[in-house]
């Protein structure tokens, strides 16, 4: 069994910071679940752009307020509040704007090492040993 708390995350390499996020990713690849599994807070007044071309995401809002951009649907926007998932089933080119600070928890296939960071098209690299199933 794991068990882990948010305040076992802080300080350590389970905590990624960006410049528009901070991530603490409760599990990831070592621990061997099939999927990673993140509390991410936005920041308030961020825009984030991503395209996990490698990996499936499923997201639900649980503080905050904020739109998600798609941009492979002709830039179709909704409304992101407490209570609102979204699954990028379609590898997804989306942006998203944090109102206030956003926090979502975030569920990822193949699960993530850990040392993924967006390049510049929004993209995670699909990194050695997160293909396992």
């Amino acid at each position: 069994m794991i068990v882990r708390t948010l305040k076992d995350m802080a300080g350590t390499d389970r905590e990624v910071h960006a410049p528009t996020f901070v991530s603490r990713r409760m599990l990831l690849d070592a621990d061997e679940m099939g999927f990673s599994f993140h509390d991410t807070i936005l920041y308030a007044g961020t825009k984030t752009k991503i395209w996990y071309k490698n990996h499936l995401e499923a997201v639900y809002c649980i503080e905050g307020s904020g739109e998600l951009e798609c941009l492979d649907n002709g830039n179709k926007v909704y409304q992101i509040a407490p209570g609102t998932m979204y699954a990028l089933d379609k590898h997804d080119r989306h942006i998203l704007h944090a109102k206030t600070d956003l926090r979502m928890i975030c569920v990822f296939t193949p699960a993530l090492t850990g040392q993924e960071v967006h390049d510049e098209e929004g993209v995670y690299p699909l990194l050695a040993g997160s293909q396992r199933g």
